[in-house]
């Protein structure tokens, strides 16, 4: 596996436990994190984060987040041992919400195909 990919996947479930103590309980919605990428030095890394719920709770959501942007940091860097702790940038995935609709009209054409039908 690339060290990359390895390193990518460790910050994924520290930070996936990290929203669980410093994030639930304050954001309305299901926070969850996608996908981290982080730069070939360490130094930096983008957090791709799905939040289920109306577009308030999405803004909430990346409120709470950059707060504890810091603390999280810290936790990485308590539980991660990398040569630098990367600096986190918190970006807001919306694949997981246009597949959802996706699926939602896929429903809607098949529920009128099948009325249509009926009426034949």
């Amino acid at each position: 596996m690339d060290r990359m990919l390895r390193v990518n996947e460790l910050l994924k479930r520290e930070l996936g436990q990290g929203l669980e103590r410093l994030v639930c309980g304050r954001v309305n919605g299901l926070v969850t994190i996608t996908e981290v990428k982080t730069a070939p030095d360490l130094r930096s890394a983008i957090v791709f984060v799905s939040v289920y719920g109306k577009d308030e709770s999405k803004q909430h959501a990346m409120r709470v987040l950059h707060q504890e942007r810091t603390e999280l940091q810290k936790l990485i860097a308590r539980n991660v041992k990398l040569k630098f702790t990367p600096k986190l940038e918190f970006r807001l995935d919306e694949h997981l919400a246009q597949a959802d609709h996706i699926l939602q009209v896929l429903e809607q054409l098949e529920q009128q195909d099948k009325a249509h039908g009926s009426e034949s």
